[in-house]
């Protein structure tokens, strides 16, 4: 099995972990939109995923700007983008597809 560095691996890390401690509320948003949602009734479930999208996606905008923030000091910022959405995906498969926009 080959094993491939990640180049940025310890940026993103620590990024992600940045995001956690200064913007962990936006996960918890995201956790009891899901929640609600799944405990819905067939009259409310709707506006509830609607909720719940917008949960996401204001996680994936916070991890977006820091990821964006970076990756404008880099001459080839695409390696360190690809990194950081795959650490995120990894970390929190709800915001997999929102990420990469």
């Amino acid at each position: 099995m080959i094993f491939r560095r990640r180049r940025y691996g310890e940026v993103v890390e620590r990024q992600l972990a940045l995001f956690v401690s200064e913007d962990g509320d936006l996960l918890e948003d995201v956790d009891r939109a899901l929640e609600r949602y799944n405990h819905a009734d067939a009259d409310d479930a709707e506006d509830l995923y609607g909720d719940y999208q917008l949960a996401i996606e204001a996680a994936t905008d916070r991890l977006g700007e820091l990821r964006d923030t970076y990756a404008r000091t880099l001459e080839d910022p695409d390696d360190y983008v690809r990194e950081f959405n795959a650490a995120v995906v990894r970390r929190w498969r709800a915001l997999a597809l929102t990420i990469d926009d």
